[in-house]
């Protein structure tokens, strides 16, 4: 290569690597391969994937020869074997392959190189510890602040799906942890493509997130209100803003800086992440679902548990809720005609709903759920299920019958 590997890899390489990671961070393809191919080809004619396509190439030709050499290494050591079947042959195939061991053995414990050269941040994955980025010792900032300041903070993390699942020692330093901010209407927070030191979660008001097209265009993707949390990714993934975003109107927010977030937050939202992504693939009815809409899922979802024998739902009440069932097993029944026994519908099982029908029409619950044994249960309340049910609401309606 007529570059040094380093230099090459920042100036040529990272651009466009830079692009295609923060692609599939937003629509989170099933397919990566297929996915990252067509991206590839769409902007093949831009200077940083001209770049990537000749790196491609080179690796490509690298690997042939030293595929090649391995083979070449190979038969000498069976000439070798041959030849001398003594003691110094045996020496030589073991000098090989101590040389051999040694090259794997550099290779691992070399740095990874940087993949981003914009800014004072260089990656675009999440922040990996090491003995070049030792992982330093933390106390995270207070800001002062009124009961009245606390008690609506709490409110509104406990309806995060970033924060709901701390532990209350955890959620308490989260809450000493964020500062107030407040962003007048048509504001611009945060630009697409910046780096990200903070995430801001919604108490008042309402924040839209937009994607710049290729075109240099806006598509508006997401609507943030009460609860909801945004700029997030920057700090799971350590890449930059995936989105802009600007306030509707005049806006109540709370701030997190990314030493406090990573700390305290961000290991347990990956797992939790990931554990509800791959549970709510498996979801029969949300097949429907793009990648993207499935992960603004996980965002709101609330976890809850009832006992054996406990109600869920109760028929004729008013709800308020849609319910996935996650574990366990319960039963819907249904009392047709008042004074008459209660008649079993059907069973519920792991990846099951129900719920819906009050927040679809608008009416009181159709029927009981009981819990047969523990059952765990995600929710969704009756604001964000209008505003994120979209594709799903046709698919309900016309499963409905299953009451009847």
């Amino acid at each position: 290569m007529a570059q040094e590997p380093q230099e090459y890899i920042q100036q040529k390489v990272n651009p466009i690597l830079e692009n295609l990671v923060t692609q599939l961070l937003l629509e989170r393809p099933e397919q990566l391969a297929p996915f990252m191919i067509k991206w590839l080809s769409q902007n093949s004619k831009t200077p940083a994937a001209a770049a990537l396509t000749e790196g491609v190439n080179v690796l490509s030709e690298l690997k042939l020869e030293m595929e090649k050499l391995q083979e070449e290494v190979r038969e000498l050591e069976v000439q070798v074997e041959a030849k001398r079947g003594d003691k110094s042959g045996q020496l030589m195939v073991d000098a090989l392959q101590s040389v051999e061991e040694s090259e794997d053995d550099e290779e691992d414990v070399m740095p990874p190189p940087a993949l981003a050269t914009r800014g004072h941040r260089a990656s675009v994955s999440a922040e990996v510890y090491g003995q070049w980025n030792p992982e330093k010792d933390f106390e995270a900032p207070v800001y002062e602040k009124s009961d009245d300041q606390k008690d609506r903070l709490a409110k509104v993390l406990k309806e995060s799906f970033l924060f709901s699942g701390l532990e209350p020692q955890d959620f308490k330093i989260v809450i000493d942890a964020m500062q107030e901010k407040v962003v007048e209407k048509d504001t611009r927070l945060i630009n697409q493509g910046e780096d990200g030191d903070c995430l801001y979660v919604v108490e008042d008001g309402q924040m839209n997130c937009y994607i710049r097209r290729p075109d240099g265009s806006e598509e508006m993707v997401k609507e943030c209100t009460a609860g909801d949390a945004f700029g997030e990714l920057a700090l799971l993934y350590n890449c930059p803003r995936a989105a802009s975003v600007q306030a509707v109107q005049r806006s109540v927010l709370w701030e997190l800086d990314r030493e406090s977030f990573n700390n305290i937050v961000k290991k347990a939202a990956i797992a939790r992440r990931e554990q509800l992504e791959e549970f709510l693939q498996k979801v029969p009815v949300l097949k429907g679902m793009d990648a993207y809409e499935r992960t603004s899922l996980c965002d709101v979802l609330q976890p809850v548990t009832f006992a054996e024998g406990g109600i869920i739902v109760q028929q004729g009440d008013i709800g308020d809720v849609f319910y996935i069932l996650q574990e366990g097993f319960a039963t819907v029944s249904k009392v047709y005609v008042p004074g008459t026994p209660t008649k079993e519908v059907l069973k519920l099982g792991p990846g099951d709903y129900f719920g819906e029908l009050a927040l679809l029409k608008g009416e009181p619950r159709a029927a009981s759920v009981v819990a047969l044994t523990e059952c765990k249960c995600y929710t969704l309340s009756r604001r964000t299920f209008n505003r994120l049910l979209g594709p799903l609401e046709e698919i309900l309606r016309r499963n409905a019958t299953k009451y009847d």
